[in-house]
């Protein structure tokens, strides 16, 4: 369960977004946040459930959650440490 501490400037909003859009605006937010900063975010694009963990592993983040509520599903993202580009 995510804490319920978190403010809603802690959530990005992604619902209604299709791939390949939640993964850009989570990148993006995730560049402006610090190494170790967490971000949660919910989308509404069942392809979310595949794109969002691929894309914490290829770029060094971790997924500490994964769920589904009310048809909406929600990740929560530790921000990793920049990896050099290729």
């Amino acid at each position: 369960m995510v804490d319920d501490m978190q403010t809603d400037s802690d959530v990005l909003d992604l619902r209604d977004l299709l791939c390949p859009l939640p993964v850009l605006k989570a990148r993006k937010r995730l560049l402006a946040m610090r190494e170790g900063e967490v971000l949660r975010l919910e989308a509404t694009d069942p392809m979310a459930v595949i794109d969002i963990p691929h894309f914490c592993n290829e770029q060094g983040h971790t997924l500490l959650e994964q769920g589904q509520r009310d048809g909406v599903y929600q990740f929560t993202i530790r921000r990793g440490r920049d990896r050099p580009e290729s």
